[in-house]
């Protein structure tokens, strides 16, 4: 599923039109981005939990020349399942 069809599928099941099931879930992934942002995490009860995580740097390898590379530290953002959605998979 993709954004356009997600869109499709809230707007349906909220009895809304599409422009606003589009604003509604773009304002859910910017409030998401910028609490990550600030180091914090989103819980949403029975769906699961967002949060960032620090990956350390790294040594890897150019897959093309086989020469060794440094991969810098950088944080990522992380998704847990909650016990209810994995239930229900």
């Amino acid at each position: 599923m993709n954004k356009g069809e997600l869109i499709e599928k809230i707007a349906g099941d909220a009895g809304i039109s599409k422009k606003q099931a589009g604003a509604a879930l773009d304002s859910f992934t910017e409030a998401v981005a910028k609490t990550l942002k600030k180091g914090d995490k989103v819980t949403l009860v029975g769906f699961g939990t967002f949060s960032v995580s620090k990956r350390a740097a790294r040594t890897g390898r150019n897959p093309q020349t086989g020469a060794t590379i440094k991969i810098k530290a950088k944080k990522v953002a992380k998704f847990k399942a909650g016990k209810e959605l994995s239930s229900k998979i």
